[in-house]
């Protein structure tokens, strides 16, 4: 069980002294001083200035490191932060370095390779080449997410990200529940018990993350079966395999219809476990709360009236504060008595590159874009193991170490990369992410979700050819 230490509450308070002197500083940079500009939206805490007290001191500590070098840090609204940079880099604009999930092609953004293939100055070892402190499985030569459409290393990730659900361990008690769960079954009963107890018993929000993770990772595991037929293009997106599933194999399969979400069952199967689980499990006015927060219904999960919630390993710093023990676990299996498609793969997410990653916009330059190369060396070496700590980070990087009290999430089967990925994923004209609240609010039926899906899917992969610049015959429609 987990309660986290005290002292990262009184960290928090020092930090604001920290982040006004570091704000003076690169308000109006020195002469012979070089200033870099962050920007990207606040993945831990509700604070509108700052990333927290971990990332001020991350700051200091590289300004101290660089004495040439000031960072500044513009924490972007969440709700509109992808389309402000997506604007600013359209038009030129866009700071020094930014989070790279905002809308882009890979014409906008500076490649990252022949910086890659040289030594950093913080590696433990100087003849080491920066791309070889990663861990190779995430972020590396082979890895299959590493690289954009062009096949170019445009970013990189300061740690990496996974996804879970965070419970409150007195509620169980309370109610009698045991966790793990084995089946997608034994969460539902659980939700009635904890409901019996007076809880709520996962939290949710309007927004749309906590649905298409429920949707993956039931998905996922469904469709495991189609693998070898759906293997078809190596890491670097030339015809082979990969360890899992590129997004170029998923691309060519929506385009020639070999995955087709009207005809293929597990995708029919999958929306309905999802709605089945939000049936029995969520906050029941989930459709009318604004997203917010740590966790997807945070107020309702962190003030107790709910015993769960989604959350990333960057949710745990908001757990500091609250009086009931916690801890982490992996959404259930999809047992053969939940569903006849099931198989017996388990239900698995996987670290992954992707949570605090960053870029750089082509229009920089010179001096300014050495000082952000080097600013991304020193955030992904052992200099940053504090930050990790605080922020309830997972290393990218060999040499660091995770954040405690992410166990559940960090271990077993939850905790490996599944073979077939990130099967719910849209335009970016739509924001990446599929929109499920109709079917679940029962406003659309399934055939039209489906029919909305494969719409959604066909758009993505016909993107992700253009911005890769792919040639192939079934890349043309």
């Amino acid at each position: 069980m987990n309660r986290r230490s005290p002292l990262l509450a009184s960290v928090a308070l020092l930090g604001v002294s920290t982040f006004a002197l570091t704000s003076c500083a690169a308000s109006g940079a020195e002469d012979g001083v070089v200033e870099i500009t962050i920007a990207g939206p606040n993945q831990w805490n509700s604070e509108t200035t700052t990333f927290g007290a971990g990332w001020d001191q991350l700051i200091a500590d590289f300004e101290e490191a660089n004495p040439g070098i000031r960072v500044k840090t513009n924490v972007l609204p969440g709700a509109d932060w992808s389309q402000t940079l997506s604007t600013q880099l359209s038009a030129g604009t866009a700071p020094e370095l930014i989070f790279n999930q905002a809308p882009h092609s890979p014409e906008q953004i500076v490649a990252l390779d022949d910086y890659l293939d040289a030594p950093s100055p913080y590696a433990e070892g100087e003849e080491e080449r920066w791309i070889d402190t990663f861990n190779q499985a995430y972020f590396g030569e082979s890895a299959t997410r590493a690289r954009n459409a062009a096949g170019e290393f445009e970013w990189i990730p300061f740690n990496l990200v996974i996804a879970g659900m965070f419970y409150n361990a007195d509620a169980f008690e309370e109610a009698g529940v045991a966790a793990p769960f084995d089946s997608v079954g034994d969460l539902i009963d659980a939700c009635g018990k904890l409901q019996d107890a007076g809880y709520d018993g996962i939290a949710a929000d309007r927004g749309p993350l906590t649905a298409t993770w429920i949707f993956n990772t039931i998905s996922s595991a469904l469709l495991d079966k189609y693998k070898d037929e759906l293997n078809q293009f190596d890491a670097e997106g030339n015809q082979g395999t990969a360890s899992e599933v590129t997004q170029k194999s998923l691309a060519k399969a929506y385009l020639t219809g070999e995955l087709d979400p009207t005809t293929t069952p597990e995708f029919g199967e999958s929306l309905r476990l999802m709605k089945d689980v939000y049936d029995a499990c969520m906050t029941p006015n989930w459709s009318g709360i604004n997203t917010g927060g740590a966790f997807h219904g945070a107020e309702d999960f962190l003030s107790g009236r709910a015993a769960i919630a989604w959350g990333s390993n960057f949710s745990a710093p908001a757990l500091d504060e609250v009086s009931w023990e916690w801890n982490t676990l992996g959404f259930p299996d999809v047992s053969t008595a939940d569903s006849e498609y099931a198989d017996g793969t388990p239900s698995r997410f996987g670290a992954a590159p992707g949570g605090t990653s960053y870029m750089i916009p082509a229009t920089t330059k010179g001096e300014k874009l050495d000082a952000a190369v080097r600013f991304m060396q020193f955030i992904t070496s052992p200099r940053a193991q504090d930050w990790l700590d605080s922020s309830g980070g997972i290393p990218s990087t060999n040499d660091t170490v995770a954040a405690p009290g992410l166990e559940g999430l960090t271990s077993g089967q939850w905790a490996e990369t599944p073979i077939v990925k990130d099967i719910g994923i849209s335009s970016k004209a739509k924001g990446g992410l599929p929109d499920f609240s109709g079917y679940l609010l029962e406003t659309k039926t399934e055939q039209e979700q489906l029919a909305e899906l494969k719409a959604d899917f066909i758009l993505w992969a016909q993107e992700l050819a253009a911005d890769g610049g792919w040639t192939e015959d079934w890349a043309q429609g």
